[in-house]
């Protein structure tokens, strides 16, 4: 059963810039059909998934946070692994 999914405006921003989107269309599907595929952060991330996948020959990173009482996926950030996580923070 899939789970209904949001973006936020910094996702949002981020995927309008990326030149391959199929890669992260495909990623964000397997999201939605199994929410629990990222791994969970610690420390001041806690909140936020991480799942890792490949485009382009580069390591991207999809981090998302759940609404597990009404089943949806708010889409956090997606980008290269350089500075992902520095960024989140802000």
């Amino acid at each position: 059963m899939t789970w209904s999914v949001r973006q936020t405006r910094r996702f949002s921003r981020q995927y309008k810039k990326l030149h391959d989107a199929a890669d992260v269309d495909s990623a964000v599907a397997e999201v939605a059909q199994n929410p629990q595929i990222g791994e969970r952060k610690k420390g001041d991330l806690a909140a936020l998934r991480v799942y890792k996948f490949r485009t382009g020959g580069q390591l991207y990173l999809l981090g998302y946070t759940l609404e597990e009482d009404i089943r949806l996926v708010y889409l956090e950030a997606v980008g290269p692994h350089e500075n992902f996580y520095r960024d989140l923070k802000r």
